[in-house]
């Protein structure tokens, strides 16, 4: 645990093929950071630095506290280590280190990136373990004092930390001697503050890192946890909660995290807060008494973790059947704390942060003002806490781009009036990480909700309770059982599985609305749009001189295949064409042996040419769309035609494979190997895509070398190199009930397998041989022979899984050292229980998820699809009585098409919602399949009125449903026709007809109805509901057969009367007198 607080980095447990030293300096981020420290020395000396000549900086032995220092973090954003005991000097051409010799045959390698970078030497003082270093101290202080005589100045200014104490007596004598020197001390907190205030990509990569694993704690583990004690009415100590809770932190695969336990460590123990002892300090802590959730109880949580010594916070307060005081309180400081986070904009100033809070509260409610804590939060990173960066009133420093802070605020020493002692007194708190961005800053941890709806809780089993009143408990434990406590958002039933997911769709809507509004003001739409490109089919200049041209042979057809070219006799010339010009070329014969040769151009304005770069260059030319030819010698125009196509599609093939080379991303050179380390390897491996050409397919072998793979076989021709930065995702599949055993890698960049250019290259081999029984007669299960080949079969397939997972199992050890770490690699396994079926291209495939990829990895073309890649899920064709529906996947490209996987069995529906759900994927439902082309653009084009609209709220089934209602009731109403035309109908004619005839008559047409209506039996109006779904069926034919098939189906039966429109039988027809 020391080792984590103090930022000290151990190796991992296996050392790296090729590598001595397990320890590793990125000197690309030294370099960086180092030329950054140098500028910002130089460019803030008089305001920030002091005027310093030189800065001192002396890091302390390793403790077990936990604790946060400036040194540290010099060492840490520096080098990537703490160095214990270890004092840095910079002067303006020289760095001294002083330090151990293992310390110091690590930094040897920054010497020559130094010297680079900012011009400066690096000097390394050694000191030995008996050696109390003060010979060493001298020389650096004479480095010092020469550095000063050089400028002709006076005393030379050295900046040094002067709020850390020294600690051991290596410190403590340099401290000494440094007090005794002839130099005048100044402190330089502030500029190491404002040199870490901005953080670079790296930097917010680990931030966010440390933000998902605190958000995922807080929803993952406390929020099931806190339930589940409350549910069973458990007596849980804040003291428990705070270690279940740090445990849950060190070990992020117990909440199925994918981060490694050596890389995150705690901001500082978990805070668990309840039962009226409140206490908002950052360095608060949770005491012994038991966490108190009983009516109108505020329980407080806040949380802290680190991944690779970068800091993140989120904090969250849960109300337990909250009265009016409490609920108020806690929607205020919601609102104050989200104007706060809206404040965090690049070029605003860090008071209006807290001042935008205060103005909310001061205009919603002016009596909480006194109860707000005095700042919003500070600034994070390093440190928990970053001096200079506190979001208070008086703060006047400018908010850039790439800041980190921690916006903390909440109420203390509430009052409200309950019965109880313990919820009288009360405090609220939030707290979120955020970043700041050029137009919308980042929350990183709202992964964690804190809507009012996701942290109030109501247990009151009565609804007309009074307000403040505690809830009572039970006495009677032996009669009938209690209602569960687990009741979420004033619910009084226990939320069904169905409910709690349909309400985290909708606060997954509420957040994706907000996330897509963002990146459409600030322009991430996506990708520019690659549809239409330019193609070019090479130079149109067949021969640069007359003289380069073949002599001609009697005015023939002729086919130049060096020239690329062939040579047309026109008007008794020879006129040359570039083949890359000849769209087609045919040949036909006629009855009297007469054989025609027709070529048809490449000619711009005609319908599906392709855009050519010489079809605008020559714009005002007169093309040549095609030309015939006759001749009576066949097999001269069958040889013309065939060389024709072969070296059409030669060259059209050098074309594209050489037209895609050139939209490739350069890769980094593959670094092999020494010969004393020897590469990772696997054999006997098959390549997908395989390799062109027409010879037999080879299986080769895959190296893993220092930077990446190299696959090749026995051919020299045939090789591939796959670097680790290239690579986006890796995948493991192991055959379990498919043929073959596969490593798959997905790409960043396109690379060229052979003549074809792919993002997806995989490597397998077939588990199972095609075994073929020549006799063709029946084998027995028990015969010997049989089971003896079943049985090599398992074996071989057992054999080749095992040797896939060693090959992952050593590739993931050698990922997890330091040099790694900014891939971000490890093998992904698909997860087949949650598998489903589906068509995503043309043939049907079984459909994995993995923890971050949904994939299928069998059929060809591939599907990898990364989750963070996807805006929303359209389930379409949705509905009852339907076997099958389709998947629709938008992405956050909105220029990117969408990917439709078709035809799923309607029994995957349940398990894909619930997968969408666990993976926080919002998804929609419809009946219809929708044409996602125009609705993208229409998107793109307007994405104001998107947003005004309600985002994408028009896919909500639910609540275009909820609009017709009424449709809903005459479904459940539903009653029998005959019954209707009793009730409904009859009514309906008697009210029309009333106004033009006499009682009579209604009264004759209501006997002559009755009689007709008692005069039929149900085979009766059997024949006639049959009757008429035949007429339904055969509306095309004439009304006389249909007559015809209706008297041969009833015989000698009178034929079956018209059915009235309304739905009731049909009446017979009235008399007029």
């Amino acid at each position: 645990m020391a080792e984590h607080r103090n930022s000290t980095v151990k190796p991992a447990a296996t050392k790296m093929s090729g590598t001595a030293n397990p320890y590793y300096i990125n000197l690309e981020n030294f370099t960086k950071r180092l030329k950054t420290l140098y500028s910002h020395w130089k460019e803030h000396n008089s305001d920030m630095w002091g005027n310093s000549n030189a800065l001192v900086i002396a890091t302390p032995p390793a403790s077990d506290d936990l604790r946060y220092l400036k040194s540290t973090a010099l060492n840490i954003w520096l080098v990537g280590y703490e160095f214990p005991e270890t004092i840095m000097v910079f002067l303006k051409r020289q760095i001294h280190f002083l330090c151990s010799q293992k310390k110091a045959s690590l930094l040897d390698v920054v010497k020559k990136s130094a010297k680079e970078a900012v011009g400066v030497e690096v000097v390394i003082h050694v000191k030995a373990k008996s050696d109390d270093g003060t010979g060493l101290m001298n020389k650096i202080f004479d480095a010092v004092n020469d550095l000063s005589k050089s400028g002709d100045h006076g005393a030379p200014v050295v900046g040094h930390i002067s709020r850390e104490a020294p600690e051991g007596k290596v410190l403590e004598t340099w401290d000494e001697k440094l007090k005794s020197a002839n130099f005048e001390l100044i402190d330089v907190s502030n500029g190491f503050s404002d040199l870490f205030a901005v953080k670079d990509d790296t930097e917010v990569t680990n931030i966010k890192k440390a933000a998902f694993l605190s958000s995922s704690v807080m929803q993952l583990f406390v929020v099931p946890k806190l339930e589940k004690v409350i549910d069973e009415e458990k007596k849980v100590s804040h003291s428990s909660l705070m270690d279940d809770t740090e445990k849950a932190i060190l070990e992020p695969a117990r909440i199925k995290v994918k981060l490694k336990a050596e890389n995150v460590d705690i901001c500082y123990p978990p805070i668990f807060q309840s039962g009226g002892v409140f206490d908002l300090k950052p360095n608060a802590s949770s005491n012994d008494e038991n966490l108190y959730y009983d009516s109108t109880s505020v329980i407080i949580c806040a949380i802290g973790s680190r991944y690779n010594s970068y800091c993140s916070n989120v904090a969250r307060t849960f109300l337990i059947d909250a009265n009016a005081t409490q609920s108020k309180a806690y929607e205020v400081l919601l609102k104050a704390h989200e104007a706060a986070i809206g404040a965090l904009k690049s070029g605003n100033k860090v008071s209006a942060v807290y001042e935008a809070a205060v103005s909310v509260v001061e205009k919603d409610a002016p009596e909480l003002s006194s109860n707000l804590t005095r700042t919003a939060g500070t600034g994070i990173g390093l440190e928990f806490r970053e001096s200079g960066l506190n979001l208070n009133a008086k703060n006047d420093r400018i908010l850039k781009s790439g800041m980190v802070f921690n916006v903390s605020l909440g109420f203390q020493n509430l009052q409200t009036e309950t019965k109880n002692p313990k919820t009288e007194k009360f405090s609220v708190l939030i707290a979120d990480t955020v970043i700041v961005g050029e137009k919308v800053p980042d929350v990183v941890t709202a992964k964690s909700s804190k809507a009012v709806n996701d942290v109030a809780y109501s247990f009151n089993e009565d609804d007309d309770e009074e307000e403040g009143r505690p809830k009572i408990k039970s006495e009677d434990k032996g009669g009938e059982s209690t209602l569960s406590k687990a009741t979420l958002r004033s619910g009084n039933q226990e939320m069904s599985k169905e409910e709690l997911r349909r309400q985290h769709q909708a606060e997954l809507a509420r957040q994706k609305n907000e996330e897509t509004a963002r990146r459409l003001a600030g322009g991430g739409s996506g990708a520019a749009d690659n549809r239409g490109q330019v193609k070019t089919i090479g130079d149109l200049v067949a021969y640069k001189n007359v003289n380069d041209m073949p002599p001609p042979r009697d005015l023939m057809i002729q086919v130049d295949q060096k020239n690329e070219a062939i040579l047309l006799p026109i008007y008794g010339t020879m006129v040359p064409f570039r083949v890359a010009t000849v769209k087609s070329v045919s040949s036909q014969q006629d009855t009297n042996r007469t054989c025609y040769i027709r070529i048809i151009f490449n000619v711009p304005g005609t319908a599906f040419s392709p855009h050519d770069a010489n079809s605008l260059k020559f714009q005002g030319s007169i093309y040549l769309k095609e030309v015939s030819f006759r001749s009576k010698d066949s097999r001269h125009i069958s040889e013309v035609v065939q060389q024709i196509k072969t070296l059409r599609r030669q060259v059209t093939s050098r074309e594209s494979e050489r037209v895609e080379r050139a939209t490739l991303v350069t890769q980094e050179k593959l670094q092999l190997s020494s010969a004393k380390f020897k590469p990772i390897k696997l054999f006997d491996l098959w390549i997908r895509p395989p390799f062109g050409g027409r010879g037999r397919k080879l299986t080769g072998s895959l190296e893993a070398h220092t930077n990446g793979f190299r696959y090749s076989t026995s051919r020299p021709d045939e090789r591939v190199d796959v670097m680790f930065g290239n690579i986006k995702h890796a995948f493991f599949q192991p055959a379990e009930r498919e043929m073959i055993t596969l490593l798959h890698f997905h790409l960043h960049n396109h690379i060229m397998v052979g003549n074809k250019k792919t993002k997806d290259v995989q490597f397998y081999i077939e588990v199972m041989d095609v075994v073929q029984t020549l006799g063709g007669g029946k084998r027995s299960a028990y015969d010997p022979d049989e089971i003896e080949e079943e049985q090599r079969e398992r074996n071989r397939k057992n054999k080749i899984n095992m040797d896939f997972q060693n090959f992952v199992n050593r590739l993931n050890d050698m990922w997890g050292q330091p040099q790694f770490k900014a891939h971000d690699l490890e093998f992904d396994q698909p997860l087949r229980e949650l598998g489903f079926h589906g068509v995503p291209h043309k043939s049907s495939a079984f459909i994995v998820p993995t923890s971050s990829c949904l994939v299928e990895l069998i059929e060809n073309p591939f599907v990898v699809i990364t989750l963070s890649e996807i805006e929303i899920v359209n389930l379409e064709r949705v509905g009852l009585g339907q076997r099958n529906f389709d998947m629709t996947i938008v992405f956050k490209d909105f220029k990117r098409d969408v990917l439709r996987i078709d035809s799923i069995p309607s029994t995957s529906l349940d398990g894909i919602k619930e997968w969408l759900d666990t993976t926080d994927l919002k998804y929609y439902e419809s009946r219809l399949n929708l044409n996602w082309r125009p609705i993208l653009k229409t998107i793109v084009d307007d994405p104001e009125k998107f947003i005004e609209d309600g985002g994408w709220e028009f896919l909500n089934m639910e609540a275009s449903d909820s609009e017709s209602d009424h449709s809903l009731d005459s479904d459940q109403g539903y009653v029998p026709s005959d019954v209707q035309s009793e009730s409904g109908s009859d009514d309906e004619d008697d009210d029309s007809e009333s106004l033009v005839e006499s009682d009579d008559d209604d009264e004759e047409d209501s006997v002559e109805a009755s009689e007709e209506d008692e005069g039929k039996t149900w085979e009766e109006l059997e024949r006639e509901a049959v009757n008429a779904d035949r007429e339904i069926g055969n509306e095309s034919d004439s009304e006389e057969e249909r007559k015809r098939r209706n008297m041969k189906a009833f015989g000698k039966a009178r034929a079956p009367e018209k059915r009235n429109p309304g739905g009731g039988l049909p009446k017979k027809a009235k008399l007029r007198r």
